[in-house]
């Protein structure tokens, strides 16, 4: 019996329920229909074969590049689908470093001869967060090497694709397209308890049944629970890094205050002993000028103490 206390479908952003969903040749068809609505009319995917996910590069030194999933298109065009849980100080770095893998490996081995045409190279990222820079209503960002004097695309084999999942708002009776229809799915669907009329579709249909849970076998169950149990430790360690993180600013920030106050107080100090010093003197030089019988009057145009403090001493 499950520890776990889940909703009638798998949760898509865990390892086993990605791969359950997108990894199989028996369900590329949801592969290549999710796809399709990412991308837009640009390229649409016919078809696609599944290659390995592991690259080791050309020297035995070269970092590996373990992808989520990688497949080729019909026309040899390939696509690193990479599901994104957490935030990564250096994601769009890890991008880069991806698709730069890819294309190094279209250079034919020891071909004495080569014209450097590439075929065309797309990363997807469907993020369970969103970048801290990108705006409020935008989910989907396509990218590409642009001109940025004209604002034209200079270079279109190299896209990258982000969905950013959590900033998908719309209700089930607002989606007016299929990407809004699979954005929904990936952010609700563990949630569920009923398959929404709008998404009684063939394809959707297929998804929902892959994705009950009750159709697991037990083997399938176990793994499921222990990527469940990985994404919620994960999550529970992240939120124990930003509320440590959190506490540990505070006290930085108060003993920063506590350091301005304190030099703050002292250049009020030394403000206020300067003009208590200074007090001081003018009236030092208004009692030497009164012994010599000087006017009050000039006294006080002198030294700008009042009447009231002249007569005083």
């Amino acid at each position: 019996m499950s520890i776990f206390l889940t909703g009638r479908f798998i949760d898509p952003f865990t390892d086993f329920g990605f791969k359950r969903l997108f990894g199989s040749e028996p369900n590329k068809d949801l592969l290549i229909h999710f796809l399709n609505q990412l991308i837009g009319e640009e390229r649409q995917i016919v078809d696609l074969t599944y290659n390995k996910t592991e690259y080791s590069g050309h020297f035995l030194d070269s970092r590996k590049s373990v992808f989520d999933l990688l497949c080729t298109g019909q026309n040899g065009e390939q696509f690193i689908i990479e599901m994104q849980r957490v935030k990564q100080e250096y994601f769009k770095d890890r991008c880069l470093y991806y698709t730069s893998t890819l294309i190094n490996e279209q250079a034919p081995k020891g071909a004495p001869k080569w014209d450097y045409q590439l075929k065309p190279v797309y990363l997807i990222g469907i993020m369970d967060f969103a970048f801290d820079d990108s705006t409020p209503d935008m989910y989907v960002h396509r990218v590409q090497l642009m001109n940025t004097d004209s604002k034209e695309i200079f270079y279109d084999k190299l896209t990258y694709v982000y969905a950013e999942v959590p900033k998908f708002l719309k209700l089930e009776e607002e989606l007016t397209s299929e990407l809004e229809n699979w954005l929904f799915l990936l952010k609700n669907m563990s949630k569920l308890d009923k398959i929404p009329v709008i998404l009684r579709k063939p394809i959707f249909s297929k998804l929902f049944d892959i994705a009950e849970i009750s159709n697991l076998t037990g083997k399938e169950k176990m793994a499921y629970d222990a990527s469940l149990k990985e994404k919620w430790d994960n999550y529970s360690t992240m939120t124990y890094a930003i509320s440590e993180g959190r506490k540990e600013g505070l006290k930085e920030g108060l003993k920063e205050g506590i350091k301005e106050g304190i030099k703050e107080g002292i250049r009020e100090g030394m403000k206020e002993g300067e003009k208590h010093g200074k007090l001081a003197g003018q009236k030092e030089i208004a009692m030497a000028m009164k012994k010599k019988g000087m006017e009050t009057s000039l006294i006080q145009e002198l030294t700008s103490l009042s009447v009231e403090e002249i007569e005083k001493l």
